[in-house]
Order: structure tokens, then sequence, then C-alpha cells
């Protein structure tokens, strides 16, 4: 029988492999908000579906409305717990295209970086469980746990088809813990485990004014402007402060916890050096806060889009007919997306300037979510993590969203570990997304020290 050290060693000595690996399934455009992509999407799931299944686990691919559910599965071990690891093959779009070095869909190596779309926001990510599980296997060692997959292809356009489904899968995806890694490290050299999550309400509104684009000679001061009105209200929604402006918002956010507040203090990284990694001269936030509290337990509010009037080259004077806005809030655990959207329709209709008609539409929504971070589950990625990257992690909450996180919570009554083995530059979301190739091969090694250490929980 192989033993665990062998498997390792086999882990480290298969590192050209696993990048092959991932810098084939990079090269699959599979962005899901683009119907032009849906044969991509597909192939993209194929591909992990292949996969694991050349490893000998169980697979399925679940049909949907939109794009498959990958749904895979090891054998059952009597009396062990089992593990739900989660990810997605799905990617964002890849605007603006002119600022991507290499392109985005052609996989590059420099300074030690995989530079692609995809690369930390998921595939490289979810795929470090799929080589730890696939080579444990491989190497004729029995699992000591059972380990489930669910890959799925819309999270970058809000999880609908899991969250219509996920009721109906709870048998199936019966597990103590879901594992999820579709974030990053603290910072660099610092791996962190995140018990917390901001949830995400995102809306788009719309404004109409004259029935036509009008000269703004002939009728500026006439009549209202559609991008005068729009901005008007968006300003209104947020102080220059950063205080969210609708009433009632606050009322469900929680108060910080004096303790988690200090331990945030001592984590190393500083405001000048935070400010120096995203680009900017100063920091902006709400009074009273810390950077990290500010961006990971605060609520917030963000424009992520303003179209309106003319966007080529040169002037044109005119009163545009329409002026359109996307914009997001991050929640805090206890927020409602729901009661939010009611609070935005009373305060737009306040605030909203004569002569524009207009129409709100909500997008997607997820509360924020909070685990626990002294679980039997938390203490074996605390060794996991710290055997196999050399530092001790440390505990803290992230500002993006995984939707369906709190739906795993509620419907699968199961902990939750979010281990991220990405960093906080990696620019998920935007030109130049990247994961250090490192950091993928160590976080092969660190998926499969945890199952090693979560496999004697029961023992």
């Amino acid at each position: 029988m192989t033993s665990f050290s062998a498997i390792l060693d086999t882990l480290r000595s298969a590192s050209d492999r696993h990048l092959d690996d991932l810098v084939h399934w990079l090269k699959i455009p599979s962005i899901s908000s683009d119907s032009q992509r849906c044969e991509d999407v597909r192939a993209a799931a194929d591909w992990v579906a292949q996969k694991l299944a050349s490893a000998g686990l169980a697979v399925e691919l679940i049909t949907t409305d939109r794009h498959p559910f990958v749904y895979a599965e090891t054998k059952p071990v009597p009396g062990a717990p089992v593990v739900l690891v989660y990810g997605h093959y799905d990617v964002q779009p890849v605007e603006p295209l002119e600022q991507w070095v290499s392109g985005p869909f052609e996989p590059t190596i420099r300074d030690g970086n995989l530079y692609a779309r995809g690369a930390t926001d998921d595939k490289g990510q979810v795929l470090t469980h799929v080589q730890s599980v696939c080579e444990w296997i491989a190497a004729g060692h029995p699992m000591p746990l059972q380990i489930k997959f669910l890959i799925e292809g819309e999270e970058e356009v809000g999880s609908e088809s899991l969250e219509a489904r996920l009721e109906g899968l709870k048998d199936r995806l019966a597990c103590d813990c879901v594992v999820i890694s579709d974030n990053s490290q603290y910072a660099d050299g610092q791996p962190a485990i995140t018990y917390g999550l901001r949830g995400i309400a995102t809306y788009e509104l719309s404004l109409q004014g004259p029935s036509q684009d009008l000269h703004s000679g002939s009728f500026g001061g006439a009549v209202m402007n559609p991008a005068i009105a729009l901005c008007h209200v968006l300003s209104s929604m947020v102080d220059e402060e950063g205080v969210i402006q609708l009433p009632g918002y606050y009322d469900r956010v929680r108060p910080l916890d004096e303790t988690e507040r200090r331990e945030w203090a001592r984590l190393p990284q500083t405001d000048q050096e935070f400010a120096q990694a995203v680009g900017v001269q100063k920091l902006f936030g709400e009074v009273g806060y810390s950077t990290d509290e500010r961006r990971w337990a605060r609520p917030t509010f963000d424009i992520n889009g303003i179209n309106s009037g003319h966007q080529g080259e040169g002037v044109k004077t005119i009163i545009p007919a329409t002026a359109s806005a996307k914009f997001s809030f991050r929640l805090v655990p206890d927020q409602s997306p729901e009661e939010l959207t009611d609070s935005i329709e009373r305060h737009l209709k306040n605030v909203m300037p004569v002569g524009v008609t207009w129409e709100l539409k909500p997008d997607h929504g997820a509360p924020g979510m909070l685990a626990s971070t002294e679980s039997h589950f938390a203490q074996a990625a605390k060794e996991a993590i710290r055997e196999s990257f050399g530092v001790e992690p440390v505990l803290i909450r992230e500002g993006g969203s995984i939707p369906i996180v709190t739906r795993f919570q509620e419907v699968l009554d199961c902990d939750c570990l979010l281990l991220g083995w990405g960093l906080s530059d990696d620019n998920a979301h935007s030109p130049n997304e990247k994961f250090r190739v490192r950091d993928y091969h160590d976080g092969i090694l660190a998926s499969a020290v945890l199952w090693e250490k979560i496999g004697k929980l029961n023992s």
C-alpha cells in the first residue's frame, strides 16, 4: 500500500503535468455571460468531467437550462467525513481586451505567474483539489474520506440554476463540510482561512428623457438631461465619506466584535502597502474603520458602469435621450437583498428629478455569510496550510461574494471552509488575470494534506 508521504512525493514530481492541465483548461473561453460562447462553456465542463472520470471517479453532467453542473464523487468511506468541493469552470468577460499583455485565452507564464482569464477565478484554484484527488486515487492509496465535486458553469452570472436546483440535489450533495477555493491569501506569503464573505445585490437603472437625442444649443435649459439626472441620483445614494444614504440601510448591520478588530489590527499588511498593491495614491472609506474592516465587514455601494450620450471620438453637443448605470452593493451578514431593493425604490421616488422616467432592474443578490473558526474542519485546514505553505494561516473575512455559499450552509446544514490559494493582486475580473505557479502547486499539496487531516477526524 502506498504511504501518504509517497503521495506527496508523486504530487511534487507531477508538477509539470499539473501545469499543462491548467494551461489546456484555460485555453477554453468559457464566458458564461456571453450567449455566443455556449459551446465553449460546455467544452470547459467536458474537460474537467473527463479529467475526473479518467481518475476513476463516478461522474455525471447534470443538465440545466443554461450550463451543466459537473458532479463527481469518490467511493464512500463508512464512518468517515464527507467533503463537498465546490468551484466553477465559467469565467468573466475579458474586456477591455487592449489592456491584456498576452491573450486572455493564450496562457502565458511571466515572472513566475500564469496569465489567463480564469487562472485564479476559478479554474486554477478548483483544479488544485481535482489534481490532489486524482493523484491520490492513481497512487492506489485508499482515500480516508469521501469527496464529492460540484463544479458549475454559472457562478459568474449569479448561480441561478444551482440556486433553483439545490433543494432537489441536497441528498446527493449531503456532506459534513464544503471546501471552496475561490478567494485569496491575505498577502504574499501569508495564507489565510476565510470565515466570512460579504453578500451582494446588483442593479441596472435606466432613465428616459426626450424621445430622441436633442441639440444642446437649441434645447439645453428647456428639458431635463437624463445624464445629469442620473448623476444626481447616483450621488444621492452615498455621501463624500462613503456612508450609504438609503433609508434603513444600516439597521441590520452587526457591530464589529472588538476581539475580531484587535486580531485584524495585528495583520501585517499596512495601508501604504495595500494602496501600492492596488495602484492608488491614497485610500478612501468610511470614517472610524480600518482598511480591512471596511473591505471585509462593512457594507458598500459602487457604480460598476455608466452609459449615456456620445462615446466616440470628438465632441457631439447633444442632450442624450437616455442614460443608464449598473451598480452594486456589498452586504454584510443579516442584510437582505430583497429589503434593499424596496429601500432603493423608495429613495429613487424621492430624489428623481422631474422630466425623466425611470426603471430599476434588480439582477442577482445573495446575503453574506460567516463560518466557524473553531470547528474540527477549520483546525484541520490550519494544519494542512501550515505543513504545505510553511506558514501559520491567519483568519480573515473577504469582501467578495460567492452567492451560493450561504445556501449551502442553509440547505446542506454543513460546515464551510474557504481556502484561497491566490493573491489579492491576481486581477480577478480584470485584464491580466494571473495565478502564481508556485501557489498553484502549493495549493495542490495543501489540498492533499487537508484530505489526510480531515480523514483522521472520526478515527
